[in-house]
């Protein structure tokens, strides 16, 4: 009989694993409100789209997608790095001139939930004065790096005024380099009603420019091609573009309407 307990406990115990394994990835989907609420789309009746950016801004990449964005008359929400923000402010004042939204996405792209509450507010109050003093405004929108989040995070993201936000729309990987025909392929397939898609236009916020850091590392060319066919195949389904806070007012406005 004991045996048979003993040869029963792995078993049991790869259960328990694999159990465990399906809340931590549950819990840590962009759709997953276990840790407090997110925006992770919009109004489901309404034909938008919000275009996201992260990790920039990455010159010159971040340049030619707001070449893109402009010859297309669309707009985006760019969520920035601040040590990046603190060497390209030329790019990112252009993102706020275009009408282009920006947000918060911390100092240097850190994993918040390995950080203490002091260095999680730390990290997003330094960000916050680097675009004010780019920008003149602090964004009351943030994106925690790769996703990560917990109830400690967001406890202090509320704190600090902010909306976390996260995608509807999987990532399409573009940061392992496929075609841009694979990028926008993948975006494409999962477009909704009120969907929230994220692309890459830097690399944690590297400063490739400044520091001279191997071409490929923080080459966002793809991307940039990606951009211009996603929109150019969207608006040929009758989707309009708008920010992430262009967004959050459609959503509230519907809510108050359907009191």
């Amino acid at each position: 009989m004991r045996s048979v307990c003993l040869g029963l406990l792995p078993a049991s115990l790869g259960v328990l694993f694999a159990l465990a394994f399906g809340v931590y990835e549950y819990s840590e989907s962009p759709a997953s409100q276990i840790f407090g609420t997110t925006l992770v789309s919009g109004p489901a009746d309404r034909r938008v789209i919000a275009l996201t950016y992260d990790d920039g801004p990455n010159p010159p990449y971040t340049d030619r997608i707001l070449s893109v964005l402009e010859r297309e008359r669309v707009h985006a929400t760019f969520f920035l790095v601040g040590r990046a923000v603190e060497a390209y402010p030329g790019t990112v004042r252009r993102e706020v001139r275009d009408g282009d939204a920006v947000g918060n996405h911390t100092w240097d792209h850190a994993d918040l939930i390995t950080l203490d509450s002091r260095h999680v507010r730390e990290t997003l109050e330094r960000t916050n004065e680097a675009i004010a003093q780019t920008t003149g405004d602090r964004p009351e929108i943030m994106r925690p790096p790769f996703g990560k989040r917990d109830w400690q995070v967001l406890a202090q993201v509320r704190r600090l005024g902010f909306t976390p936000v996260m995608w509807s729309v999987p990532l399409a990987r573009d940061w392992e380099y496929p075609s841009p025909q694979v990028i926008a392929q993948r975006v494409l397939r999962y477009v909704r009603n009120g969907s929230i898609v994220v692309l890459h236009d830097g690399n944690e916020g590297l400063l490739c420019a400044r520091d001279r850091l191997a071409p490929r590392t923080c080459d966002r060319g793809n991307v940039v091609d990606a951009t211009r066919i996603i929109v150019e195949r969207l608006k040929r389904r009758g989707y309009r573009f708008v920010t992430i806070p262009q967004l959050m007012l459609l959503t509230h406005k519907d809510a108050r309407s359907s009191v």
